[in-house]
């Protein structure tokens, strides 16, 4: 018989690499678990390794499982691995094969409806990755990966930024809104699916930020600032998050889930807001050299184009 795991030895050192690396295939047959690992290599990927004849069958997904069946994502067939690897996690050091941090993104069964040389339709039973799949040759040896069922998670929305409305006084309710500086910058709405942004092709970056949301899907809108001579992204909404839009939640919500993603790094943070405090907003805006104050009502939905629930101030 032969050794499915020949390959997959050959690649590593027990020596230098905390991966399991067994003598033999695990013997189980009929066995139907299946992991999703998180792989933080050279490029961020994911990698799919579904159970069968002993050890795990293995596709990369370099943007991970389709949401819906609008999408195919490229799925790169590698090396069977052994059974051990379906808790596998921890660090493959550098200049070993695969470097890098290795997390468990989710586990469960799966049912196999056909497996076939070059097709493998499935069903995944996780608590993450759910669903009717099917992974399929196409040309060479490259592989798709497509969703049968139903979407998995709402449209993203318009990427069309909401604007503020000019005005001169604050408003007499102003307890019914925050209030946050106006930057003066470039407005810029960041798309992030898969550990990447279109946005990083104008801003190379940006591709920390995005890896950094593993397979957490986003939209965030914010402004390109410039303070203290050093250009600064600052966030100040959130307008899709892990599949759900959020367009139509009240500021409030769509703030907090913002402030959950404790988004601070050297080129990026999230722009603070204090709801109620007009004249101590515009006072600090005026000290620090600032265009104004926008003023956004806590109750408002995020509404594409110039809107009224927001307000320009000046400072």
């Amino acid at each position: 018989m032969a050794d499915k795991l020949e390959r997959y030895r050959s690649k590593r050192d027990p020596a230098r690499t905390p991966e399991p690396v067994p003598d033999a295939p695990s013997p189980t047959p009929g066995g139907n678990a299946f992991v999703v690992q998180e792989h933080h290599a050279r490029s961020l990927h994911w990698d799919l390794r579904l159970e069968r004849d002993g050890v795990l069958v293995s596709w990369a997904v370099p943007k991970g499982l389709p949401a819906d069946p609008g999408t195919n994502h490229l799925a790169v067939h590698t090396e069977d691995h052994p059974m051990e690897y379906l808790t596998f996690h921890g660090e493959i050091p550098q200049g070993e094969y695969g470097g890098g941090t290795m997390t468990v993104w989710d586990t469960g069964t799966y049912d196999v409806e056909k497996w076939a040389d070059r097709e493998v339709k499935f069903v995944l039973h996780g608590k993450r990755a759910s669903g009717r799949f099917v992974l399929f040759q196409t040309r060479g040896k490259n592989w798709m990966i497509h969703r049968m069922d139903g979407a998995a998670r709402d449209p993203f929305p318009p990427l069309e930024p909401m604007l503020p409305t000019r005005r001169t006084k604050i408003p007499k309710d102003a307890s019914a809104y925050a209030f946050e500086f106006a930057w003066g910058g470039r407005r810029l709405l960041v798309p992030i699916d898969g550990g990447r942004t279109d946005a990083s092709r104008e801003h190379p970056w940006l591709r920390g930020l995005a890896e950094s949301f593993g397979s957490r899907t986003a939209v965030l809108d914010g402004e390109l600032a410039t303070l203290g001579g050093a250009e600064l992204l600052v966030f100040y909404d959130l307008l899709y998050d892990d599949g759900h839009s959020l367009t139509a939640r009240p500021y409030t919500e769509r703030r907090a889930a913002l402030e959950a993603l404790n988004l601070t790094g050297a080129r990026w943070q999230t722009a603070p807001a204090w709801p109620g405090e007009a004249e101590p907003v515009r006072q600090a805006a005026r000290e620090q050299g600032l265009p104004g104050v926008v003023a956004k009502r806590l109750d408002s939905p995020y509404e594409p184009g110039p809107s009224k629930s927001w307000l320009l101030l000046p400072p």
